[in-house]
């Protein structure tokens, strides 16, 4: 595999206050990371400071050796982030299809495919985004990312909230995303034992620093030293 993402040094924050302190790693195409740890410790300012919507203070980042931390969030959403924040932002103004061939790309993953993927979607393409619930809200920030046809797409929080029956729809959908159609993905998320099983990687956070990085599998076969580092039971 090629190396995709490359991060050097990375300090960053909100104004003068430093989050995440001194962060390197790496993602390969095809790979997956889940980034953990406890609530604060730095990971949705990640995901957003890779989104651009933070201060950066320091370091480099690269995305298929074009760098990132000179970009604006546009130009990163053109370089091939595609992002899935906690507060979805959709276009609640706009009906589901509008939503999806307002930000739409060329390429391989079209409003088509992503009603295939979710067709509560399909169901509700006419209704408004003030009109659909919020596991509904959820798969059509995650379709709208997708339709940027992204190199790196960026989860944060994809589950929080969710009827469990959604949560099972959204991660065999990420599943097939990831696993299936090979697309590289960061995912933030407080429920470790579900994402590490389609993971490739694991990364823990704790105060702006990475205290953990290794295979996915190997944390997932060690639960007491994954309740160590997030300091919660993942039974």
């Amino acid at each position: 595999m090629n190396e995709l993402l490359r991060i050097d040094h990375l300090s960053a924050g909100y104004g003068e206050a430093v989050v995440l302190n001194n962060i390197s790693l790496s993602i390969q195409a095809g790979e997956t990371l889940a980034l953990l740890g406890r609530n604060g410790t730095g990971k949705t300012t990640f995901i957003n400071t890779l989104a651009g919507t933070t201060r950066q203070h320091g370091g480099t980042m690269t995305l298929g050796g074009v760098p990132l931390h000179t970009r604006k969030p546009h130009q990163r959403a053109a370089a091939g982030i595609g992002w899935v924040p906690q507060e979805r932002n959709i276009f609640k103004s706009l009906t589901v299809h509008e939503n999806l061939t307002a930000v739409a790309r060329t390429g391989v993953w079209t409003p088509a495919r992503v009603y295939e993927m979710f067709p509560r979607l399909a169901e509700r393409k006419a209704n408004m985004g003030t009109q659909i619930s919020g596991g509904e809200q959820q798969m059509l920030a995650m379709g709208r990312a997708l339709v940027l046809n992204p190199k790196l797409l960026l989860l944060d929080e994809p589950l929080e909230g969710l009827a469990p029956i959604i949560v099972e729809e959204l991660l065999a959908a990420i599943a097939r995303i990831t696993r299936d159609e090979g697309m590289s993905a960061i995912i933030v998320e407080q429920h470790p034992q579900a994402i590490l099983k389609i993971s490739h990687t694991a990364v823990v956070l704790d105060h702006g620093t990475v205290v953990h990085a290794g295979a996915a599998r190997d944390l997932l076969s060690q639960p007491e030293r994954l309740e160590r580092l997030l300091g919660v039971t993942t039974s």
